[in-house]
């Protein structure tokens, strides 16, 4: 039986990364796609394990070789996510998660239509700029353009399944597990993992 793949997006400071981290801890049947990307590590991170940390040239060699699904740009860095990799862990049956941005979200739905989409929204603009600088990790330049960017990309919150407003960390949490639960739940879903009881009911 084939795995899903949930595809997770959400403006900078929305809380996604805090969120899908909490999914993951609650259900081992979900694993997180890492992703390629050339920015670098926040305190923290180890490659390998948020995020597989390469160089531009590198990258661009990846991306030239069609080694990528979906890349993207993104605040002057790029990102990116392993089609081969992907494709072997749905076939496989493993349900996989992707954190990416509305881009690679249009980008994923072309090669994976039965993806489910995920939008996280913040509760507003105004919590969105308190959320970013209570991080004390950017400028006020790179909050500014961050702020101006999530306007941009919540526009696109329509070609989502659901959309999360994430004003309560748990009540979020909890929402974004019944979503996870739900498409587990799906027809198609069930009919590939009981085929012989679903083969009974449509018999004449």
């Amino acid at each position: 039986m084939p795995g899903t793949l949930f595809v997770v997006t959400a403006p900078s400071g929305a809380g996604k990364t805090t969120l899908v981290r909490g999914l993951l801890q609650r259900d081992e049947r979900v694993q997180l796609s890492i992703s390629y990307t050339t920015r670098p590590p926040r305190p923290g991170e180890e490659d390998g394990r948020e995020y597989h940390f390469v160089d531009i040239p590198t990258f661009r060699t990846l991306r030239d070789r069609g080694e990528f699904l979906e890349w993207a740009e993104v605040h002057g860095n790029y990102y990116a996510t392993s089609k081969v990799w992907l494709k072997e862990q749905i076939a496989a049956g493993r349900d996989t998660l992707l954190e990416i941005d509305w881009q690679g979200a249009q980008q994923v739905r072309k090669v994976f239509p039965d993806a489910v989409g995920v939008f996280i929204l913040p509760p507003s603009l105004e919590e969105l700029e308190r959320r970013l600088r209570g991080r004390n990790t950017d400028s006020d330049d790179v909050i500014n353009r961050r702020l101006l960017a999530a306007r941009g990309e919540m526009r696109h919150v329509s070609e989502f399944d659901y959309v999360i407003i994430n004003n309560e960390l748990q009540i979020a949490l909890e929402d974004l597990v019944a979503v996870v639960r739900a498409a587990r739940l799906r027809y198609g879903t069930q009919h590939a993992r009981l085929p012989h009881y679903f083969d009974f009911l449509e018999q004449d």
